[in-house]
């Protein structure tokens, strides 16, 4: 056989950053998703189901320059345009909402869930898929849709059992009036200085570039914490183009503090500069105790819709759900469990399908000899006999209540 045809070996057959999720991962992430989208549907927003793939234009359009090293390209064979696996849902709602949704009055309150392919993982992943629930809020802007969106964070948190998290909130327009007046490649070192806290390079940049405001740059890296460093920043901004956006920080921190949403748990820092580019206002971030990363990123975005042709304020966030089941591991936040039966027995069929009506989990085995074995092996809780005595997986045998529900 030709080598090249060889069927590829088996022991490891995803490409790199893939991954199989196995019946009792697959249902536990299915589970967290639907727990959030049925809590995103009490406050109002309604679920849109995006392609996975886009014509990449689309997706430059929403995103700026797509870095190639971040995305993955391939011709798409009926138009012969070159298309992307999407790295990002945010893009994609705009256009829906821009040219499908346009005709509906704002605000648009959007829920989306999928999983979104970057080649470059974060500090503490593997995987390229990254699965997340999407919430888009477009035609309220300003503090009272930073507020509306933090609202939910903090409910849905709290729904899914993370209690212990922290906030970080930034504001993308205190770096970005900061820097407008230099050259680009200026702005990209001060920006990697900036985000690694780093004031000696920050120093040294300002100088090379001849920064107007190389002062209040300098002391960015310093300028993160409680309140207390944000009126020290807003006193070192006094004299820049930055002290408007301080000054919006410094309302949305108050805000949140007077909401009590968040207790404690809340950090600023006026020199956050992840996805300044791509953001306009405010910027957030929730990280709790397990993975490296946030569990939820998000912040406004009002020029992004402009970009298709709608220019209405608009804000989002993605909760991560690989790095929030991390986060419930660790917070030994127990899996939500259901009764799931095996009914043993040659009269099984009936039985199973009583336990069904009522929204049970059954099966039949008409052979029992295998039935507990079978049912610790796929995650079942009970193994009902003929008699209507049950076995619990821990062996203890006790009378059913599923039979006592059945004769009510």
């Amino acid at each position: 056989m030709d080598a090249e045809r060889t069927p590829r070996p088996l022991e490891h057959p995803l490409p790199a950053g893939m991954i199989d999720l196995l019946p009792e991962d697959a249902s536990a992430r299915r589970a967290l998703a639907q727990r959030i989208l049925d809590r995103a549907a009490l406050f109002g927003y309604a679920l849109v189901t995006p392609p996975a793939f886009e014509f990449a234009d689309v997706l430059e359009r929403g995103l700026g320059a797509l870095d190639p090293a971040d995305v993955l390209r391939f011709v798409e064979p009926e138009s012969g345009e070159v298309a992307a696996l999407r790295p990002d849902m945010t893009p994609q709602i705009a256009r829906m909402v821009a040219t499908r949704l346009r005709g509906r009055p704002p605000p648009l309150r959007l829920a989306c869930e999928g999983t979104i392919v970057r080649r470059r993982g974060g500090r503490a992943r593997t995987q390229r898929q990254i699965p997340q629930v999407g919430i888009e809020l477009a035609g309220i802007g300003g503090l009272a849709g930073d507020l509306e969106l933090l609202e939910f964070t903090a409910d849905v948190l709290a729904t899914v059992g993370l209690k212990a998290f922290t906030l970080d909130i930034g504001e993308a327009g205190v770096v970005r009036a900061l820097l407008a007046s230099l050259a680009p490649e200026h702005q990209a070192r001060l920006s990697m200085a900036l985000s690694q806290k780093d004031e000696a390079t920050v120093e040294d940049v300002c100088k090379v570039a001849g920064s107007p405001y190389a002062e209040a740059l300098c002391a960015l890296p310093r300028l993160h914490g409680q309140r207390d460093a944000l009126v020290e920043g807003l006193a070192r901004l006094e004299r820049t183009p930055a002290h408007a956006a301080a000054t919006r920080l410094l309302e949305l921190f108050d805000a949140l503090v007077a909401s009590e949403l968040f207790g404690a748990r809340i950090v600023a820092d006026l020199g956050e500069v992840r996805g300044f580019a791509y953001y306009t206002g405010a910027i957030f971030h929730a990280y709790a105790q397990g993975p490296g990363d946030p569990v939820v990123s998000g912040g406004r975005y009002d020029e992004l819709l402009g970009r298709f042709g709608y220019p209405i304020e608009a804000a989002g966030f993605g909760l991560d759900l690989d790095r929030l089941t991390d986060a419930l591991h660790v917070a030994k936040v127990a899996r939500p469990s259901a009764v799931r039966v095996v009914v043993v027995g040659p009269a099984c069929r009936e039985r199973v399908a009583s336990l069904r009506g009522r929204g049970v989990v059954a099966v039949c085995a008409e052979d029992g000899t295998q039935a507990l074995r079978w049912a610790r092996a796929w995650g079942f809780t009970h193994v009902v006999d003929a008699s209507g005595w049950l076995e619990t997986l821990t062996g203890e045998r006790v009378a059913s209540p599923l039979e006592e529900r059945e004769s009510r």
